[in-house]
């Protein structure tokens, strides 16, 4: 499992730390949660980029998952598959640098490993409709799709 893939799972925990808590600052959470953590350098910095990023947009985020689940309240969505979702739609609308595609990919995988048997065709039934509604390419970066170069390999 590659850095990138740690770093979102580390996002998501984070994420879900502070759905369950809403009230604990968010400085503190990060010290606790990294406090007795193994993670390098690189996969933290990634990892508070993807949280920090994803709280920030959360209201804008929220809207997306509202518009997509008819008939679904966000605080019926298992707080796990809500925070992989934020998670995914955070990176497939606001960094140029993720294909959607890997987002959704990497947010199934996520969803397999720490929620429940369905909840990976969930998510994918979620993202894949968010998907839908981009602007953007789904198999390239903004940044490839700009300069013209090819998708960048799948995140280990």
């Amino acid at each position: 499992m590659g850095s990138r893939r740690q770093a979102r799972e580390a996002a998501v925990q984070i994420l879900y730390f502070r759905d369950i808590n809403p009230h604990e600052e968010l400085a503190s959470a990060l010290h606790s949660f990294w406090e007795g953590q193994s993670y390098d350098a690189e996969t933290q910095t990634f990892a508070e980029a993807l949280a920090r990023g994803t709280l920030e947009k959360r209201p804008e985020i929220d809207e997306q998952i509202k518009k997509v689940t008819e008939n679904w309240e966000l605080d019926r969505i298992a707080a796990v598959d809500r925070n992989i979702l934020r998670l995914a739609i955070y990176e497939m609308i606001f960094r140029d640098d993720v294909p959607p595609v890997v987002s959704i990919n990497e947010a199934i995988e996520i969803a397999k490993k720490f929620s429940t048997k369905e909840s990976g065709k969930f998510v994918n039934g979620i993202l894949d409709r968010i998907r839908k509604e981009l602007s953007r390419p789904a198999r390239t970066s903004r940044d490839a799709a700009e300069t013209g170069e090819s998708a960048p390999p799948k995140t280990p």
